[in-house]
This record gives structure tokens, sequence and C-alpha cells, in this order.
């Protein structure tokens, strides 16, 4: 028997064609790493080819003996406030029946602003006349009564006195007695008067505490409570309110700032200033300091200052943010010689801190290079540049996280 013939090429491996899953694992490789290296290619050529757009700023001076008579010594925010302002409340607690302003309405010192319920009031002073009268009364009936028995007893005593037979000495000490206690009464009556008085001056005082006045001449900024609501001398919950209004002498306005403690020296009582509110930072007032406050804010390293507004404005509102500018001028006759050199300020976000050292960073011809420096504290959103920096340049205030010197960008703002 022949034993059968088998063809063993069958179990050839073919190392030439590749199996279809190694076919598709080669070519998603492939297109993974041409896509890359595009991605590559374009990164690399925006970097090269690209420029970001920052923010800048102007390096600003504003020290020394610049012409026009003053310059900024240093600036500050603030907010303006009135000198005479009060927040106005009912003297004795009650239900509010009458309110005669608004906000805007102007009111002169003593004029009735508000009006309680004040029924039970009237009938308290009421009852306080009828006492005064009934005392009143009372007095007059003892004074007639003690000068009947005075008359009577000063009888008996010169007759007494002419024919001592006539009158004994015991009527005559028993009428005494009676003038004596009949002038008591008058005394005991006019006291009684006097009390009843005192109670009709307390009840018409507390009459007269349901009406609320005006304590200045200035207007109403604000109501703080209703017709129809509770107020007390002070808020107790509920629906109780303390304040019927809020009003201000808006003639007393002036601008409180807070200076940093590093540039107090520089403000003096009586220093012209410049002032700018945010709601109109193209117009600008007249100022004068008027307090240099004695003390300073140890967690804000702060000294509070009060600048009197000299050119009043019906623009001018309190709780306005405002921008103080202290101006330093050269004295009359001074060459200029002994003359603070000028300062320069930038915009605190311009300043930056890179290995233990303080720098900005420049703009020039659309490239970054940075620059060390010596600055101050924060003031106003400023710091000084006390050295590092001539004035004039540009320099980087945002848009780049993480500038890099050479850097190519462009200027996305116009600057200050």
């Amino acid at each position: 028997m022949t034993p059968p013939v088998h063809d063993l090429s069958k179990l050839r491996i073919d190392r030439e064609t590749p199996p279809p899953i190694r076919r598709a694992f080669r070519r998603n490789l492939l297109i993974a790493a041409g896509a890359a290296v595009l991605f590559l290619s374009v990164a690399l050529v925006l970097r090269r080819g690209g420029a970001a757009e920052v923010q800048v700023a102007v390096a600003e001076v504003v020290g020394g003996s610049g012409a026009g008579g003053g310059t900024t010594a240093v600036t500050a925010n603030g907010y303006v406030v009135a000198r005479t302002r009060a927040s106005v409340s009912a003297k004795v607690p009650g239900r509010l029946a009458d309110l005669r302003v608004s906000e805007g309405s102007f009111v002169r010192r003593g004029e009735v602003i508000a009006r309680l319920e004040n029924a039970d009031y009237q009938a308290q002073r009421a009852q306080a006349e009828a006492n005064v009268a009934t005392a009143r009364a009372e007095l007059i009936e003892a004074e007639a009564e003690a000068d009947q028995l005075a008359r009577e007893a000063q009888r008996l005593r010169d007759i007494r006195a002419e024919r001592s037979e006539l009158v004994s000495q015991q009527d005559l000490d028993a009428a005494e007695s009676g003038a004596a206690q009949a002038a008591a009464r008058t005394q005991a009556a006019r006291a009684r008067l006097d009390a009843a008085a005192a109670g009709l001056r307390f009840a018409s005082a507390n009459l007269e505490n349901t009406l609320i006045r005006a304590p200045f001449t200035g207007t109403v900024l604000r109501k703080e409570a209703e017709v129809g609501e509770v107020v007390a001398p002070s808020v107790g919950g509920g629906l109780t309110r303390g304040a019927v209004v809020t009003m201000a002498d808006l003639t007393t306005l002036e601008v409180e700032v807070d200076v940093n403690e590093a540039y107090i020296a520089r403000v003096t009582h009586g220093q012209p200033t410049r002032i700018a509110l945010d709601a109109y930072p193209d117009t600008s007032f007249r100022g004068e300091v008027r307090q240099v406050v004695p003390t300073a804010d140890r967690v804000r390293a702060t000294v509070q200052v009060k600048v009197s507004i000299l050119e009043r404005d019906p623009r001018i509102l309190p709780e306005m943010g405002a921008r103080v500018d202290f101006v330093e001028r050269v004295a009359p006759g001074d060459s200029g010689l002994t003359a603070a050199p000028p300062r320069i300020r930038v915009p605190a976000a311009a300043v930056r801190t890179a290995g233990g050292q303080t720098l900005v960073w420049l703009v020039r011809q659309g490239r970054l290079e940075s620059r060390a420096v010596q600055a101050g504290p924060v003031s106003a959103g400023f710091r000084e540049i006390r050295t590092g920096l001539a004035g004039g340049e540009l320099v980087l205030v945002g848009g780049v996280d993480a500038p890099q010197a050479g850097m190519r960008v462009k200027v996305a703002a116009t600057p200050n």
C-alpha cells in the first residue's frame, strides 16, 4: 500500500505580503506622523511670523519743576462725601402717617419732613392741659382762703392789742394757726400747678417728637421708610425701620482719599489739587487739602486725606468715585536748582517680579525688552519708578502672560 503524499508547500509563511491588520496599523501610524509634522510646521510658522496683541502704557513724568506752575506729586483714589450728612429718624417709636419729601427734595432746617400717628399724644396733652387748669383753680381758691384767714388773724391781733379783754389769747392763736395752714395749702396748690405745667410741657414735647424735622438745611438723598411702616429711634427687627430719610448738605461736599503712607510727606494742608470724577474723566475740578487725618491704617498702610472741592458743580454727587492729583508747585523766585527731580510712574500692572528682581517690559520696534527698575508702593493704581526709566517709554501692561525677550508683539490699544 502506498502512503499518501502531503503537499508541504501550503504550510509556508508568506512574509512578503503583510496581513490586513498590520497594513492598517502602518497606515494609521504614517497618517499620525504626517499630522504631527504638519502641526509643528504650522505652529513654527505662526510663531515666527505672528505677533501677540498687547496693551501698553506710556511711562509718565509726574514730578519735578515742570512748566505751568504745578505738577503731580502723588495721586490717590477715593469717594465724594458730604461733611454734613445724617440719617434722620424719629425720637419716639410709631407708625409713619405722613411723609412730605422724596429723593432730591430741598428742605430747610426745622422743616417738617414726616409725621407719626399721634392721636394718643394729643390726648395726653389735652389731659395735661386739663390738669393745669384744675391746679390753677385750686391755687386761686387756696390763695383766697389764705388771704381771708390772714386778714382775720390780723384783725384779732389788732383788737387784742387795744382791748385784750375782748379777744382771748386762745382765739388769737387759733386764728393765726388757721392763717398759717391756709398759707401752707396755698404753697401746696402752687406746687401742684407747677407739676401740672411740667406734665403739660412733657406731653407737648412728646407730641412734638411725632413730627420729624430737618436737622439742617440740605437735600434728601434717600427715603428709608414709607407711609404705614413702623419707625423707631433704633431698629428693633421685623418691619421696624430706623431712619426715615437720609439727607446731606451738598454745599459741604469733599473728597476723601487714602494716600499710601510712603507718599504722605508730599501732602500738606492747603495744597492745591486736581479732582477728576470717574463719571466725568475728561473734566477736572479744583480742590484743596482740608485735612490730613492724624492717624494711619496699619492694615492698608494708608493715611486718609480730606480734600475740599473749590468748584461747585451739580454733576458732583455723594459717593461718586474720584481721583485726586496732589499738585506740587515751585515757590516764587525759586530757580529750580533745588527742585525735586522728575518722577516717573507707570500702571501697577506693568511692574513684574522675576527671579527676585523687579522689572518692566518695554515695547521697542515691535519686540519686548526687559528693564530692571526700582519701584515704589502702589498708589491709585500706579507705581512710581525711582530708577530704570527716563519717561516716555512704552511699557507692557497686559496681553502676554509669560513675556520673553525678543518676542514679537503689536499694540492692541492706543497708549495713554
